[in-house]
């Protein structure tokens, strides 16, 4: 029997997971939850990293001090593209920012306009968003910030916990591939577009493959913690590398969903693709365990039924999830169609959602039910066009459609993706990326032997819940709209 302590921190929330190997199968225990909200200040948008930091030994402290358990390892995974700077002294100089801090506002543009969009594509394979660590940097280097040059390395969010951990500074390979200025074909930083954009490529930490063991707890975190001189672990940094890790798939042709705050659809591929089409379609090449790649789009996903839910609270209107579920449920089918992804910033969501509906001509969906479900549908029909997109891509069809994380327990939302993409949905675990991050330690430490071992003892150790296509909807019907309203990529 072995045990670990997966540290997974998502958009909203931080968990510390205790994985227990035992006999082929993998137990999971939430030790301790905690919430992580963004801090605004004048200075804009940022994480509260030492409150997360201080959570993560409290998560310690419960396994050492309270449950006296012997921990085989620890890992930490995040959300990411989000950096910390840290100076020579290695105290943290630059806190780190929100993805959706406006300082990212036009960013695009303005490094467009140093290095074209397709010489950065070629170099990176990366899908562009204005929040990817390339333009997060570039903003701070037009912004003159002195941490910038005062900066000894750049670490990404799982990196610089693990350094707080452990003391080692390594830039673990698939939150980095998440940057756009880390080259997925020859595995190394995309050195010559910081040349081009003026950036210090000194700040660029080695790069480490998932499973690498960075040492173990520094003393005074072991002695805080009573859990001894653990070995930290740089697993599969990004969570949603940590949750493809965890799809118990057992065949070719499947395509998996990280379903949570955002959608990321996908396959897993052993070789990149970087391409005219590709570059078209807004794709992305994001690196796994053993050097695999997550070919991929991101979609925004549950975020908008969070930020609908976070404002109907604020108007005194709370509604749990389940009872959002229930209500979109019982809604009268396509009552109106949105584009997701045209709502990135935060902010007055149902608003925003009714003007969009009265631009395109159609009734607002005023009540929350109905809101939620014209959320859920029009998600279900941007998967149906990244599936498609995917398939064309890749010149061939997609059997199954795997969707783990957290949105795996919404069952509406599992049927209506299945409904419209006529593809049999498999749902499950939702603690993939706690699973993924438990998995890739394991791995690292030898007690498990590759991840198709690791996929199968998910299979063994946890239930999944099969959705199939229902005939009859309009789903071709409303795809024509949807597609007529965002268009084809």
């Amino acid at each position: 029997m072995k045990h670990y302590l997966a540290i997974d921190l998502g958009a909203e929330s931080g968990r510390a997971m205790l994985g227990t190997l035992d006999g082929g199968r993998l137990q999971l225990e939430e030790l301790h939850r905690f919430p992580n909200e963004p801090v605004r200040i004048p200075a804009g948008l940022f994480w509260d990293t030492f409150r997360l930091f201080h959570e993560i030994q409290r998560g310690l402290a419960i396994a050492g001090r309270q449950r006296r358990i012997e921990l085989a390892g620890i890992g930490i995974d995040t959300w990411g593209v989000d950096f910390g700077l840290i100076d020579r002294d290695g105290a943290l100089i630059d806190n780190p920012r929100h993805y959706r801090d406006a300082r990212n506002d036009g960013m695009l543009e303005k490094t467009f306009a140093a290095v074209p969009k397709q010489e950065i594509f070629a170099a990176t394979g990366i899908q562009f968003m204005q929040f990817n660590s390339l333009y997060q940097l570039y903003a701070a280097k037009l912004a003159n910030s002195p941490a910038l040059g005062a900066a000894s390395k750049l670490l990404f969010m799982p990196d610089l916990l693990n350094y707080w951990l452990s003391g080692v500074a390594r830039a673990e390979m698939s939150i980095a591939s998440t940057s756009q200025f880390y080259d997925p074909a020859r595995k190394r930083w995309a050195t010559e577009l910081f040349e081009k954009l003026g950036l210090p490529a000194g700040i660029l930490a080695e790069v480490v493959p998932p499973g690498t063991l960075l040492g173990p707890l520094l003393p005074w975190v072991s002695q805080a913690s009573g859990l001894g001189a653990v070995p930290v672990y740089a697993t599969c940094g990004h969570d949603t590398a940590s949750a493809v890790a965890a799809v118990p798939a057992e065949a070719e042709d499947w395509v998996y969903i990280s379903s949570g705050t955002w959608s990321l659809m996908g396959v897993e591929l052993a070789a990149p693709v970087i391409n005219e089409a590709a570059l078209a379609m807004a794709f992305t090449n994001e690196l796994g365990v053993g050097g695999s790649v997550r070919f991929l789009k991101n979609i925004i996903g549950l975020w908008l039924l969070q930020e609908c839910r976070r404002e109907w609270a604020q108007q005194g209107r709370e509604f749990s999830y389940a009872e959002l579920a229930e209500m979109a449920a019982a809604a009268t089918p396509f009552s109106a169609i949105i584009d997701p992804d045209a709502f990135l910033a935060p902010g007055g969501l149902p608003d925003r959602i009714c003007a969009f509906c009265r631009e395109s001509g159609q009734r607002p969906p005023v009540e929350p039910g109905v809101m939620a479900r014209v959320v859920l549908e029009s998600l279900a029909l941007r998967c149906r066009q990244v599936l498609e997109n995917l398939e064309a891509l890749l010149g061939r069809r997609q059997r199954v459609i795997h969707i783990v994380g957290g949105g795996s327990k919404n069952r509406l939302l599992n049927q209506l993706i299945s409904d419209a993409t006529g593809k049999p949905v498999l749902a499950g675990p939702a603690e993939a990326t706690a699973i993924g991050n438990v998995l890739v330690q394991a791995i690292g430490s030898g007690a498990i032997s590759d991840l198709e071992e690791g996929r199968r003892i998910v299979a063994r150790s946890f239930d999944l819940e099969r959705f199939e296509p229902r005939p009859g909807s309009d789903w071709d019907s409303a795809y024509a709209k949807f597609r007529a309203l965002r268009g084809a990529k």
